[in-house]
């Protein structure tokens, strides 16, 4: 269609040879681009005047925050334990549970279509739910605390584990796998010792980039009573106590900053 309405452009080479050159097609997607941006700047009431006019008020916050309440620190040990608790265990029992589901939605590991399909809209349907949304239920069925936390991490980890694992495993090299088969091992066999050191780096290294991004996560878990140290920071940022929150954030930052230089080193280690 495009190129009817721009026909391309005829060149004629040295030898005579006459070729079509196509159109770029830059400028329809900057008028496409520029509609999308005129109605999401309608449609979401972005002014701009507020944020030239008031974005000073932001520095006045972090200017309350600084310096921190120093005393504070003994209320925010337990919270941060219990973040780094939910966030370690959840991400385990995900990526643990992430290998069987992943084999189940492999097109290769598994003939049956309707299994395939069932499990890649149950990995579609987990990454779709939001993790405060999941942690919300998750404190309706099992009550307030850090379990809720732990259910909700598990299913994000699960999601996400889950679904880069079962790319990765339908593009392995199948030779291995096939002449195991050949040979008389089961599926699972030949699974176990063709596929899983094919796949056992990345899964590891995925796993470890997931858990890092959990103790993020599960720091805001606690503003739907998910547990952990976003209690504490809902409570901080309620009473505009800001020098409290102000602590809670610098052990948050340097807690994730350790957790975040171990697990680098670990997957660089790995790739």
């Amino acid at each position: 269609m495009y190129d009817k309405i721009f026909p391309p452009k005829s060149l004629t080479l040295p030898n005579g040879k006459i070729v079509k050159e196509k159109r770029s097609r830059t400028p329809i997607v900057i008028v496409f681009l520029m509609i999308a941006l005129f109605f999401s700047i309608k449609y979401t009431g972005f002014d701009i005047n507020m944020l030239v006019n008031r974005w000073r008020e932001f520095f006045v916050i972090v200017s309350e925050m600084i310096p921190p309440k120093w005393e504070y620190v003994s209320h925010i040990w337990r919270p941060l334990l219990d973040t780094i608790k939910m966030s370690l265990l959840g991400s385990m029992i995900g990526s643990l549970v992430a290998v069987p589901v992943a084999f189940l939605a492999a097109s290769n590991m598994i003939k049956n279509k309707w299994i395939v399909g069932i499990f890649k809209i149950l990995l579609s349907m987990l990454r779709t739910m939001p993790t405060l949304v999941s942690a919300l239920i998750a404190t309706y069925i099992f009550g307030l605390g850090t379990l809720a936390g732990t259910i909700a991490i598990f299913l994000f980890t699960l999601s996400y584990v889950g679904k880069l694992l079962y790319e990765q495993i339908e593009n392995v090299d199948m030779g291995a796998f096939e002449a195991m088969e050949a040979i008389g091992m089961t599926r699972m066999q030949a699974f176990r010792y063709a596929v899983i050191p094919q796949i056992l780096p990345n899964y590891l290294s995925v796993s470890l980039f997931c858990f890092e991004g959990n103790v993020r996560y599960a720091a805001i878990l606690g503003y739907v009573g998910a547990g952990g140290i976003g209690l504490i920071l809902n409570e901080g940022m309620g009473w505009r106590d800001y020098a409290s929150v102000g602590m809670i954030l610098l052990m948050l930052i340097v807690t994730v900053y350790v957790i975040e230089a171990i697990s680098e080193h670990f997957r660089k280690r790995l790739i």
